[in-house]
This record gives structure tokens, sequence and C-alpha cells, in this order.
């Protein structure tokens, strides 16, 4: 949320938060890297480490159309490529992991996959003699705690489930996964210990992320187990405060409860969340009044809601005059780019989501993933959104995963200096 209007966070400051200001204590046996450890170039181990944990790297081993893919991630980064060329897909596979790492099981972490867990197999993809495929999925979190390492290998068919799991840092391998049994519901789990003992072992359920668990399991009595927990909470922390965003113009323009405030991924409640963001910021709120004078036909004096029967409310924009136009009669172009405006100039006490609340809001940033970012949009509009996309993720508090088609918003975003994955025509 927008600096000046944030709220003061409530609840005990984290692990994470009490450590923020000092770098983390490595054990002198830590030093020694592993063989799966990740190593980053020496450039990056001179920077600043950053005191919010980012998601810095996504990796699709396999995952759907993806092979072998590696996407760097900036504070925003726009898909850009044809149809059919993965930029949905990439999204997709963040998505998964945000939802794992938010606590849910495999299958409600793909029930918004269309065609279930084996649409998510590479589609060359042979079984083994015992009839399985599965797809892989990872991806690097930068923060307090250094570069950390996240790698999932899932089956998919023929019963679902988490075949195996690492999670490095520190030179170390902090968790590793493997199924043993075909016939449990369980995986072995090994974490780092460091103490009387190198590891700890203990089963984990297959149908979850092992990472998500180990504040759970892991005492912190150990310098070693200390890592597990920073490292590990530093990647529940970045992926778990993620908000798909795909605004639905159709359902825009329907009237929205005025108690049901809180914004959904497809802004179909935007009237409602209007209704209450008028009168909670004014310097958030006159910034979205502007941005929708940039965007939208004529001239836009202000954004406000009418009162309907029921305890309904309708969204409108105000004009010259006293003249008003309900949002049902805005354009689809109009309606997506007022509700990406909203998203981006808000935060999580707006929108639906599930950040961590163990850790202060100053500590977490919002990930905003938007496939088809430009899609209806105008070249003006599309131009003023990517703007306002690189202004805001500048500040630090949310950064942006997005799709584009258009190239007038590749070279937007080229243009703010937003990385820009070219997925080809």
């Amino acid at each position: 949320m927008d600096a000046s209007c944030a709220r003061p966070a409530a609840g005990p400051p984290s692990q994470l938060s009490q450590r923020v200001s000092q770098p983390p204590q490595v054990p002198q046996q830590a030093s020694r890297p592993s063989e799966q450890a990740s190593h980053p170039p020496q450039s990056q181990q001179d920077a600043p480490l950053p005191k919010r944990p980012e998601v810095t790297e996504l990796r699709l081993s396999a995952f759907k159309s993806h092979r072998n893919a590696v996407f760097p991630l900036g504070p925003l980064t726009l898909f850009r490529g044809g149809s059919g060329s993965g930029k949905s897909n990439a999204l997709q596979g963040y998505e998964v992991l945000a939802r794992l790492a938010g606590g849910d099981t495999l299958e409600e972490a793909l029930a918004p996959v269309a065609g279930g867990p084996s649409a998510c197999v590479p589609q060359q993809a042979r079984p083994d003699a015992q009839g399985r495929r599965g797809f892989r999925i990872g991806c690097t979190v930068t923060g307090p705690a250094g570069p950390v390492r996240l790698d999932v290998a899932v089956q998919a068919e023929p019963v679902l489930r988490v075949v195996g799991e690492r999670l490095t840092g520190f030179g170390e391998t902090l968790l590793s996964t493997a199924l043993r049994d075909p016939g449990l519901r369980t995986v072995e789990a090994v974490w780092h210990t460091a103490g009387a003992v190198p590891v700890t072992r203990a089963p984990l359920p297959d149908d979850r992320l092992g990472t998500s668990l180990l504040p759970l399991r892991v005492a912190g009595k150990t310098a070693g187990q200390r890592m597990v927990l920073d490292a590990a909470e530093q990647v529940v922390v970045a992926l778990r405060s993620v908000f798909p965003c795909d605004p639905r113009p159709e359902l825009m323009r329907m009237p929205a409860a005025a108690r049901d405030g809180m914004l959904r991924g497809a802004c179909d409640n935007v009237a409602a969340v209007l209704g209450r963001t008028r009168h909670e910021c004014a310097i958030r709120h006159g910034l979205l009044v502007t941005a929708a004078g940039a965007g939208c036909r004529g001239p836009v004096e202000g954004l406000t809601v009418e009162e309907l029967d029921g305890g309904f409310l309708r969204a409108v924009l105000a004009r010259k005059a006293g003249a008003t136009t309900p949002l049902e009669r805005l354009a689809d172009g109009e309606l997506r780019y007022l509700a990406h405006c909203l998203v981006l100039l808000t935060g999580p006490g707006v929108l639906a989501v599930d950040q961590a609340a163990e850790v202060l809001p100053a500590l977490q940033t919002l990930t905003v993933l938007a496939d088809g970012l430009d899609r209806c949009l105008d070249e003006r509009q599309a131009r003023e959104l990517v703007g306002l996309a690189a202004r805001m993720c500048e500040r630090g508090h949310i950064r942006l995963v997005g799709t584009v088609r258009g190239a007038v918003a590749e070279e937007a975003a080229r243009a703010a200096g937003a990385s820009v994955v070219d997925l080809g025509p």
C-alpha cells in the first residue's frame, strides 16, 4: 500500500523483521558450498541485499510449453509474444508456486489450471515404466537471507503428489524431500540441523509444499536450524504475497454490495472498493482520478459511487458541470485500464490477497500477476498504464509480472527500464 496511506501493523514482528537490519549468522561449516547450492555472480554477491523478500528468478524446468526455461524477474517484468508462445503459462507456473507457499494442497493450487494437473505436463513428455508423468517448477527468492532457491518436482499422473523438493541457501542444501514408498502418502524430508546430528529426518505429506511446513517442524535451536527457518520464511513471504489480476469488464458493469470492499482478481466488485477507498486516502484517490482522466475518453473530475436499493453501489465517473457517467457505459478497454490503475495504487489492505500476518507490511512486497495487461487497451491507455506500473514498481512496495501482445506496451516498458522477456512471434 502507498506509504502515505499505510496503516500500522498489528502483532509481534516475525523472525525476518527482527533480523532484517543485520546479516544472517552463518556457522563455519556452512561456508562450504554443496553441489546443489546456488552461487550468484560476483556483482550480485557485492550488491546490497533487499530488505523485502523478492522473487528474482522463475524456473520452469518442465511446465506446459516450457522446458529448461529460466526467467529473471525485476520490479516490472513483461512477457511478450504471440498466441501460443507461453506467456500465460509462465504466469500460471508462478501462481502455482504462490498457492503452494500459501498453504494450498496440490489439488487446490492447480484448481485454476484448465485441464487440471495433467495439463501442466509438457505435451511431449512420455510416461515411465510405471505410467508416471509430471512437471518441475522453481524460483529464486532474494532477501535478507541472501539468494534462496526452491525447486519442486510434481507427479501429475497417475497420482497427484510432490515427489521431490529442494531448498538451498547459505551454500547448503537446507531441505530435500524424496518419495521412498509409493504406497504411502508421505515423502521423506531431510533438513539441515548442524547440531549434534548434521540433519533431521521426518515424513511430510506428499500433497503440500514442505518449505511452508518447516516453521511448524523446526525448533530453531541450532544455527543450522535458524538458517533453515530464515530461508523458508523468506521464500514463503515472497511467494504468498501474490495478487492474480485479470479484470472482467462484463462483471465490472454490475452493481456491487457495499460491504464487499476487498477487490477480487476479476475486479467485479470495483464499485464497492471505490466506495471505501475514496474516503480512506485522499492522496491515493486523487492519483486514481488523474490516471482515469489520462485513460478514459472525455474529462474526468472524480470517481464516486451512487447508492442503489438493497445496499448496492454503482460506480460513476464525475464529469464537468455535475454530469456523471456510470461505469457500465465505459468501453472494455477503459474498464480494464481503470481496474489495473486501482490495483497499482492500492495494496494488500484493499486487495483480496493473503499476506503473511506475522511479518510487518513494510517488509513485504506485493506481486501483481497481470495476464493480458494491454488487452483491449488502445495505444494511449497502454502507454499510460505501463508508465504508471513502472513508477509504482520503482518505489519497491509492489512488483508486477505481466503479459503483453502490443508493440506499444513493449516500447513503453523498455523506455521505462522494465524487463521484457520476448518469447517470440
